[in-house]
């Protein structure tokens, strides 16, 4: 159980710098849309917010 938890936070992580590259390319483009920014905001404060519960996790099952 512990691998698999560990495996979904790298995932997660991962999720998270892909998100953050893709918002940061984006910034570049003179053509962007406003609310793709603010969707892939969203994104990323939600996988953040699933990293920090799958790390609660690992610490609440004491391993």
């Amino acid at each position: 159980m512990r691998d698999f938890i560990i495996v979904l936070l790298a995932a997660d992580m991962l999720a998270v710098v892909v998100v953050m590259l893709i918002g940061a390319i984006g910034m570049v483009d003179a053509n962007r849309d406003p609310r793709t920014s603010n969707k892939l905001m969203r994104l990323r404060v939600i996988l953040q917010g699933v990293a920090i519960a799958l790390v609660v996790l690992l610490m609440a099952t004491g391993v």
